[in-house]
């Protein structure tokens, strides 16, 4: 039997109906990764023992009567730089390439308690920093619907492995876009919830005061349950709000009517491709139709977001990743005649270029010279980004844009021009300088049949009401359904 056309919801539902056990289940998926991974590389660890004992255990707590979650026994699969006890979690770097945690993060734990079944660490660009998994130091990770194409970056391989079938959903993690823009180029669903609304602890740090972890599934039904079970507060993080769980109740029924969805005009502009416009554009007729109401907007501040990110992301980064020393854990170059050459070595051996790169950057505008020229005024322009999204959300509930402004490229075509690649995230880094949700949905398909995302923006903790207008999107379109339809080789 073929899974892939089953959302972890009905998957779910299957299990708690004796349709099919956990384990068989598993053991599909498995079965799967093997057949298939060796074509995306969506997967760095895979502990086929230790997802097939934990189906084992949910099945039996699920067979004893045990409320779990509506996911309970459905095979997932966690991005490498969140922490699992006891399994890898490289970050997709030599740096870390042995290190394994003693500890979860908080979302695994979470999900552990609702019944997850964990295949393994998902693939992504080293130390989260890239917007295509070409940065890994384990091999770009290749798009299902076309292997010669990127993923997207930096969890790409949370995403190929939705698209691919070797998962059903997973968790990403968002910095810049980090969730969204994979998701666009791999036809899936996923979310950047708001700053605080998820645990970061035991997520591995680029920057601190823009990462967050968030979903990936087939479609937002299924992102907005894994958002409910790891979203609320966490009082090992310090940056948690303290507030309940995201309640997603209510989000798939009613219509929309009413609503009203901003459109930022300047979003629309030179350097949009019109393979990517013109299905967003269609799904704005949609959302109109639907009964939303549609209003023009112009964010023009969001014009310096990039600039901006890169201060402020890079600097954070130098910072973050200063620890990785070759002394406490990881990689450690051992023909070393001193501490200096420890430091010096160890670090030039297991990081690559991207990460070489950005922490330079990030050590420049805040050394001492340059710290209020750069570093100083990126701060005060972030604040400006923070309040022009909240002028707009006097006007509308929510921003509809593009996700990225082309589809899925090929392998290596933009690898040697960063700022080529910098500007892939246009449409997205501004989301995370606000702090705010963002959701990322399938809305057509461009060149080569290329699967194209569209962006639904709201105000902070507005992840209901952003999910509620997906869903109505995707119960009157089928683009969140038809990866088997397009994909290179007609993976079912």
């Amino acid at each position: 039997m073929s899974f892939n056309n089953k959302t972890a919801l009905e998957l779910g539902q299957m299990i708690k109906n004796r349709e099919i056990s956990s384990v068989e289940l598993t053991r599909a998926f498995i079965d799967n990764i093997e057949k298939t991974d060796k074509d995306i590389n969506a997967f760095i660890t895979v502990d086929a023992e230790g997802a097939l004992k934990t189906a084992e255990d949910v099945q039996a707590r699920i067979d004893a009567g045990e409320h779990l979650s509506a996911l309970a026994g459905v095979p997932m699969a966690i991005k490498d730089n969140i922490c699992t006890k006891g399994m890898l979690t490289s970050c997709g770097s030599k740096m870390l390439y042995n290190f394994k945690p003693p500890y979860n993060a908080t979302v695994a734990d979470r999900l552990y308690s609702a019944g997850a079944v964990v295949l393994g660490k998902l693939n992504m660009d080293e130390f989260a920093m890239g917007g295509s998994t070409e940065t890994s130091y384990f091999g770009a990770a290749r798009n299902p619907w076309d292997t010669e194409r990127v993923t997207g970056g930096s969890s790409g391989g949370s995403a190929a492995s939705v698209a691919s079938g070797e998962a059903v959903y997973s968790l990403g993690s968002d910095t810049g876009g980090s969730i969204r823009q994979p998701c666009s180029f791999c036809g899936v669903s996923g979310i950047k919830p708001t700053y605080g609304a998820v645990s970061r602890y035991g997520l591995v740090a680029f920057a601190s005061s823009l990462d967050q972890i968030g979903p990936i599934g087939r479609d937002i039904k299924d992102c907005a349950q894994v958002l409910s079970i790891i979203s609320g507060h966490d009082a090992k993080d310090s940056t948690s709000i303290k507030t309940a769980s995201l309640d997603f109740g209510g989000c798939f029924e009613g219509d929309i009517k009413g609503m009203t969805i901003g459109v930022p005009v300047n979003y629309f502009g030179d350097g949009l491709d019109e393979d990517v416009k013109e299905p967003v554009l269609k799904a704005i007729d949609t959302f109109k139709s639907l009964g939303a109401n549609i209003t023009e907007l112009e964010i023009k501040i969001t014009d310096y977001a990039i600039p901006t990110y890169y201060v402020l992301a890079c600097a954070e980064a130098s910072s973050n990743l200063s620890r990785y020393d070759g002394i406490k854990y990881g990689y450690r170059r051992k023909d070393c005649e001193n501490l200096l050459d420890v430091y010096y070595t160890s670090r030039s051996d297991a990081f690559g270029m991207e990460v070489k790169r950005r922490i330079m950057l990030g050590s420049f505008v805040l050394s001492s010279g340059y710290y209020d020229a750069y570093y100083n005024k990126a701060l005060k322009v972030r604040r400006l980004i923070k309040n022009s999204f909240d002028d707009a959300f006097e006007k509308c509930d929510m921003i509809i844009s593009p996700v990225a402004p082309t589809v899925a490229y090929k392998i290596g075509e933009n690898s040697s021009d960063p700022l080529k690649m910098y500007l892939g995230d246009i449409y997205t880094v501004s989301v995370n300088l606000a702090g705010i949700p963002g959701v990322s949905i399938p809305c057509g398909f461009g060149a080569n049949n290329m699967p194209v995302g569209m962006q639904l923006i709201g105000k902070s903790f507005s992840e209901p009401k952003l999910v509620k207008a997906a869903a109505a999107f995707q119960n009157a379109t089928d683009f969140h359904k038809m990866q088997n339809k397009y994909m290179k080789g007609g993976r079912a």
